[in-house]
Order: C-alpha cells, then structure tokens, then sequence
C-alpha cells in the first residue's frame, strides 16, 4: 500500500512540474469555432491574426501660410488631372495588347488611329481647359501611368516628325512632353495620389 501510494504521489509530482512547462492552453468557449495558428510568446500562446492594409497618416505641418495654399493648389491640380492619366494608361495598355497580336502593317495603323480618335473623342474639349499647370502634371503623371514620356508616345504613335511637332507647340505653352517622373523628386505629388488611393503597376 505503501509502495502504491508513493507511485501515485510521483505521479502528481511529475504531472504537475510537466504542466508548468506547458504553455496554458486558451480557454474554449462553446462558440469558438475558428482555427488559428499559435506562437508560444514566452510561455504564452499568442493566435495569428492577419489584418487588412492601412496607412498610417501624419499631419502635415507646413511653414507659412503660403505653403498651405501651395500644397493645396498641388492637390487640387493633381485631383483634376488624375482621371485623365488613368484612362491614357489604360488606352495605352490595350492598345499594345491589341498590336502585339497582329504584324500586319495597315492592321496596326488602324488599331492606332482608332485609339487616337477615341482619345480625342474623350478629352478634345477638357484638355483644353486646363492649366498650364495641369498640363505639367499630367504629362508627368502619363510618365508615371506608362512607363512611357509624353514625347515618346507621340513618337510611337504619330512618328518622329510629329513628335517633334508637338514638342514645339507644348513648348510654346511652357511644357516639356520628354519631362518624366520621378518620385523622390515629386514627393508631394506622390503623397497626394497615395491618400487618393491612386496606384500604378510601376510605383
């Protein structure tokens, strides 16, 4: 009886100093029905959770008064310029999808003109009233959308001369179709797209 009772006081001994090395085990409630996976944060298990993406925000601080209203002049020139380098990006990817299935030469003249009416067809009348700071932008942002400058497209699409045409006349205007994108240098520029959500495949 003894030797029984000695076995069984072991027995609580070395179960007890086993649990004390064991991570407590979560309470079960009787609704828990989700799996998790676990990390034993120092003798505690700490469930995995994934959360959604989100930015975190600062409050900008600016110098003057007339930094404020400068950088909301920025902000306001971006915002009106944004759908229009969106759908020069989008018409310009589709148009390189369309001629990368077809080496036919009138074929391809075709497809381009078509998207170039279409262009026209959509911003003829706005393109015209914008700034020339609008202008600025977007020409910096259609670098941004395609990888491509404004010089450069018209030169794939139009052909050397025209290209350098257009150059001339955006001169006159004060802008520079070969100008390209640069985020480091466009850091403001860059914040304002971000908190309007505006991404590209290239930034």
């Amino acid at each position: 009886m003894k030797f029984i009772g000695l076995m069984l006081l072991f027995c609580c001994v070395m179960g007890r100093a086993m649990s004390q090395n064991q991570p407590p085990h979560p309470k079960v409630g009787k609704n828990d029905t989700i799996k998790t996976y676990l990390t034993d944060l120092n003798g505690e298990l700490v469930p995995w959770v994934v959360l959604p993406e989100f930015m975190v925000k600062g409050v900008r601080i600016f110098a003057s008064e007339e930094d404020r209203k400068a950088y909301y002049r920025l902000r306001y020139n971006v915002y009106k310029v944004i759908p229009y380098a969106r759908i020069a990006g989008d018409k310009y990817r589709q148009l390189q999808r369309d001629l990368a299935v077809t080496t036919d030469k009138t074929q391809q003249k075709e497809l381009i003109k078509t998207c170039e009416t279409q262009v026209k067809e959509l911003f003829n009348s706005q393109i015209k009233n914008l700034t020339i700071t609008q202008g600025e932008i977007l020409i910096k942002l259609i670098d941004r959308e395609t990888g491509t400058t404004s010089y450069e497209l018209a030169k794939q699409l139009k052909g050397g001369f025209h290209a350098f045409m257009f150059q001339s006349v955006a001169r006159i205007f004060g802008h520079n179709l070969k100008e390209t994108y640069d985020p480091e240098q466009e850091r403001d520029i860059e914040a304002i797209l971000r908190q309007a959500g505006y991404y590209s495949n290239r930034f």
